[in-house]
């Protein structure tokens, strides 16, 4: 037939269904589509058009009666004429009065034309080698694939973002939790305990629902304020209080990949040389440029979880050294002393300090060596906490809180 109806029988049309129909009119892409691969792509990106998952039932129910894997390619008629009994008996008894809703909205996003007959029928019939047919044309799905595919790539996306902020959420409300219980046996006489504890049970009675992404955005914000608050309190701001004795720069770690403690012992050495002879030391410029491109240690983000609680969990480490723990970066200087006695490669250790941060990695170190005889591979299981680390799903706050637990016991 030389002549393609744009009009349903008996069926308002509107705006949308002459766009549908005219986009209906080229040809299908000449590699074809699969129609499997087709819906699945639909099925991850059906809100962005508008489709629940019983209009994508239907369409589903449709695709089946089209008897070929591909569509496009070498074949072109891409219509279906089921009668709408057939189609209820495939959708396992579904009402025809609700088929038919659900079938006009994939008509009217598109998904779906209609070619109908003069009398409203399905059939088709063939007149020599053409064939004629009357039904529902399936050619969108092949013509739009590789809007639903982006579409379906940007849902994805956005759904992993969602997981991983909600499971941030979730560590975040855990420490908090547990600093609370912690701070309250030091400090009982603070009312911040009973604010943070009321925000740690509101917050797990808003994880029970379906919260949109801002709503899990203005929660972490406010996790992270009272977070902050209680380190505070437990530490005092952190502040630059390094000596620059030469025993302290023996022990410190050498690395080509300058992090923050690198940098303040440098820094040190670098002003005490500027004050005794100008032509010896590191120039002024190149100490300023330092200062002014690394932040100091007030400036970076340290574990939520105080100092006092990690040394009070985690004991072995004297065994290695008698020097105190009084600031972070003490606790890194250990850290890199039981490092190489606990079997754990260079490699191993810098890749923990990129992705958790030279003062979380070094809470780490110190929380294995109290299970060291549990642990068969110490580098490969911190190998694994830095991949969680590197994806936003570690926080070193549940390993003291299961020593702390474990000690109590």
């Amino acid at each position: 037939m030389d002549y393609t109806p744009v009009t349903p029988f008996r069926r308002p049309i509107n705006a949308a269904i002459l766009k549908q129909q005219a986009a209906a009119r080229q040809a299908p892409p000449p590699e074809g589509v699969n129609k499997w691969e087709a819906l699945r792509e639909l099925s991850a990106a059906r809100i962005a058009f508008g489709l629940s998952d019983r209009d994508l039932s239907v369409l589903q129910a449709l695709v089946s009666f089209h008897q070929a894997t591909i569509l496009g390619a070498n074949d072109s008629q891409l219509v279906v004429h089921p009668s709408n009994k057939a189609i209820c008996e495939r959708l396992n008894g579904m009402p025809c009065s609700t088929m038919r809703r659900h079938l006009a909205n994939l008509v009217q996003t598109g998904f779906v034309v209609r070619r109908d007959s003069p009398n409203g029928k399905r059939y088709a019939r063939r007149y020599g080698d053409e064939k004629v047919a009357f039904g529902f044309d399936l050619s969108p799905l092949a013509h739009r694939f590789q809007e639903v595919c982006e579409a379906a790539e940007a849902a994805r996306a956005a759904e992993d973002r969602y997981k991983r902020l909600r499971t941030t959420v979730s560590l975040m409300r855990r420490d908090l939790a547990g600093l609370v219980d912690y701070g309250r046996s030091l400090r009982p006489d603070l009312p911040l305990w009973d604010q943070a504890s009321d925000m740690a049970v509101l917050t797990a009675r808003d994880l029970r629902r379906k919260l949109d992404f801002d709503e899990l955005r203005r929660i972490e914000e406010r996790l992270q304020k009272m977070l902050d608050a209680a380190r505070d309190v437990f530490d005092g701001p952190e502040t630059v209080d390094m000596s620059t004795s030469a025993v302290q720069n023996e022990q410190h770690y050498q690395n080509s990949n300058i992090d923050s403690n690198d940098l303040e012992l440098r820094l040190e050495k670098a002003k005490a040389k500027r004050s005794e002879t100008e032509t010896n030391a590191v120039s002024s410029v190149e100490v300023a440029d330092q200062e002014k491109d690394y932040p100091k240690a007030s400036d970076r983000n340290l574990p939520r979880i105080p100092l006092g609680l990690v040394t009070a969990a985690c004991t072995e480490y004297l065994t290695y050294t008698d020097a105190p723990i009084r600031h972070w970066h003490d606790l890194v200087r250990v850290a890199d002393i039981v490092r190489p006695m606990m079997g754990i490669s260079p490699s191993a250790w810098d890749d923990a300090k990129q992705h958790m941060g030279p003062e979380e990695a070094a809470v780490v170190i110190v929380a294995m060596l109290e299970r060291f005889d549990e642990i068969h591979s110490p580098g490969g299981y911190l190998r694994s906490l830095s991949a969680k680390a590197a994806i936003g799903e570690f926080s070193c706050g549940p390993m003291i809180m299961a020593l702390m637990k474990r000690n109590a016991a």
